[in-house]
């Protein structure tokens, strides 16, 4: 382990055992270096590795702080990693949409409030209205499906999904171009999935979310056979939105 990685090692370690609770001020780094026993040249790259896994926050002329340590915070660079992913990650991002959705759809059924089911209903509406605009209806598409994990009242799920579908956006797009009936399916899908929201019946929420992602997975694995997968990974020509 290098002394940096130490250093990592040992602010976690502070962390975890509440000594350095969520929005508390790290010693001055001399100090801090002095107790911990590690230099300051390896206990200042620590600092700078754990701001950037948003561990701490360095706010320059007012010292360091333990960050609130929320799953938003810490998970905010899932998005990110997932888009910078290559080869067949697609796929693989898609497999585990499929393994986490469907399940948080019915717990969402569950804990369902008024609120978030005027929401959601709002976005299928603006899904409807955007038929003809395949970018449009999209980023409704994306919201819905994000209302619907919110619903959950479960941050760290919410977070997680919102990351890893980040990832699958531009393929659903592009099959909205490509694909003629994709449209009127989506639209079918996510009623199905709405009214089972709304009868609160959280078996038929999952089932119906199921359906609608095993529905795009088997068009993304008909489209990696054919051959043209580089163009849905690589084309700039897609709109970086989601469904």
């Amino acid at each position: 382990m290098s002394l940096t990685d130490e250093a990592i090692a040992r602010i976690r370690s502070l962390i975890q055992s509440g000594k350095l609770p969520p929005g508390s001020r790290l010693p001055p780094e001399q100090q801090l270096a002095a107790e911990l026993g590690i230099s300051r040249s390896p206990m200042r790259e620590a600092v700078k590795a754990l701001a950037v896994a948003r561990v701490l926050d360095v706010r320059r002329g007012d010292g360091t702080y333990v960050t609130s340590l929320a799953p938003a915070v810490l998970l905010e660079g899932l998005g990110l990693a997932v888009e910078l992913m290559h080869g067949n990650t697609l796929l693989e991002l898609t497999e585990v949409r499929r393994l986490f959705e469907p399940v948080a759809t019915g717990l969402a059924a569950q804990r369902m409030s008024p609120a978030h089911l005027v929401r959601i209903r709002g976005h299928l509406e603006a899904m409807r209205a955007a038929a003809d605009d395949v970018e449009l209806l999209n980023q409704h598409d994306a919201a819905f499906h994000r209302e619907v994990i919110a619903a959950t009242g479960n941050e760290t799920l919410t977070t997680l999904l919102d990351g890893i579908a980040s990832g699958t956006y531009r393929a659903r797009v592009w099959r909205g171009m490509v694909e003629a009936s994709a449209t009127d399916r989506t639209l079918a899908e996510h009623e199905a999935i709405y009214d089972a929201l709304a009868d609160g019946d959280g078996v038929l929420a999952q089932a119906a979310a199921l359906m609608h992602i095993t529905t795009t997975e088997r068009w993304l694995r008909r489209v990696h056979d054919t051959g043209l997968w580089p163009d849905i990974e690589e084309s700039d020509e897609i709109p970086a939105t989601g469904s």
